[in-house]
């Protein structure tokens, strides 16, 4: 299947707003000693994938059908609450928004759509996989797969990056360790297709409340830190 190059340009972690924004848990996970090697990253990203990223990817699939049918505010906004019901952690919640945010205003004079617009008129800070959907497609009139296939790989290759830089990992070893997901994130992306044209409320909840707990922790250590500095 070939893609686009905004699918492309969306599914690099070093576009404004992407996955090298947020580690995924990968960083409290380095803290508490749960990643410490090739092995354990490999089993977090195999989680990861099949909570978070399956997640993601329901709903970018879902955004990007909502885009080319020419969705109005009220579908947004239902879209956008939907993510937020299915996401408990204020921590997840605020960094799916942060990188949302960045991924919208880059993408949007990359690649104006009506859909953007719309969904931008229901928040000024999207949920990250409703503004991959958007703009997979909206303008460049991409597939609900494309986006899938965009936020699921951005759920493992955002912390896998995270861990060659906290562990000093060989950078052959984590992307082998992505690779090794690619059946696994065919399926997921396969399945989040075929679900697309859901009503928002009908859409899959996959939870992962391990990586609640590691966000809300790695966010209340963040907090401690900032203080000490500031006192």
């Amino acid at each position: 299947m070939s893609c686009s190059l905004a699918v492309l340009t969306l599914a690099d972690a070093r576009f404004p707003g992407g996955g090298h924004v947020h580690s995924g848990g990968v960083e409290e996970a380095v803290h508490r000693g749960l990643v410490t090697g090739p092995g354990e990253l490999r089993e977090f990203l195999f989680g990861r994938l099949r909570s978070a990223g399956c997640l993601a990817a329901v709903f970018a699939a879902a955004a990007a059908h909502a885009a080319g049918a020419g969705a109005d505010g009220r579908h947004w906004r239902r879209l956008d609450s939907e993510i937020d019901a299915r996401t408990p952690s204020p921590a997840q919640r605020e960094a799916s928004r942060a990188q949302g945010r960045g991924t919208a205003r880059a993408g949007r004079v990359a690649w104006p759509s009506a859909a953007l617009d719309a969904l931008l008129a229901v928040s000024t800070r999207p949920h990250h996989p409703a503004v991959i959907g958007a703009l997979t497609g909206g303008a460049r009139a991409g597939t609900p797969r494309e986006a899938a296939a965009v936020a699921a790989y951005l759920s493992i290759s955002g912390p896998a990056s995270a861990a060659v830089r906290l562990l000093g990992l060989d950078p052959f070893a984590a992307n082998a360790a992505v690779a090794a997901l690619g059946p696994d994130l065919e399926r997921i992306t396969e399945y989040a297709a075929s679900v697309a044209g859901r009503d928002p409320a009908a859409l899959p909840a996959v939870g992962a409340p391990a990586l609640d707990l590691l966000a809300q922790a790695h966010q209340r250590h963040h907090r401690d830190e900032v203080r000490l500095f500031a006192s």
